[in-house]
């Protein structure tokens, strides 16, 4: 199978293996007017198997959302056919509207304009809390 490369985009490499899809759905990337490629399950030396994702645009990604879906992926920005930016991910320490609180008594289930806010606790174990009720939640990674 032959992907060819891209003049000017981003790449999102070391994806884990099945998780493309679900960057895809969540940065929008079916309302580009560009190519978007998605490659499942590439051989990788490093996890066995990765996906990939090539977009044919240099566009703005969010950066905290990917962190917080796989900290292990690597964005590489490509002008005139080489990559002239690589950024490896990890969790933030705060994301905005990815979550939501699960907790009933949280007062973003009343007030559901407000903005779901979780700050990263524990890095080494991926733990999130809350801002309005300190709910835990584990990051997905």
């Amino acid at each position: 199978m032959t992907i060819d490369s891209i003049k000017n985009g981003i790449v999102l490499d070391h994806i884990k293996a099945g998780k493309s899809m679900e960057i895809y759905r969540i940065l929008d990337l079916s309302k580009l007017d560009c190519s978007v490629a998605i490659i499942k399950n590439a051989v990788s030396k490093k996890a066995g198997h990765k996906d990939i994702i090539k977009i044919d645009s240099l566009i703005d990604i969010n950066l905290d959302v990917l962190g917080y879906i796989d900290p292990g992926i690597t964005v590489n920005v490509v002008k005139d056919g080489e990559i002239v930016e690589k950024r490896h991910l990890s969790l933030p320490e705060e994301v905005t509207d990815v979550l939501k609180c699960t907790n009933p008594r949280c007062i973003t289930s009343v007030e559901q304009e407000l903005p779901h806010i979780f700050h990263l606790t524990d890095r080494e174990k991926g733990i999130y809390r809350c801002v309005y009720c300190e709910h835990r939640v584990k990051a997905e990674a």
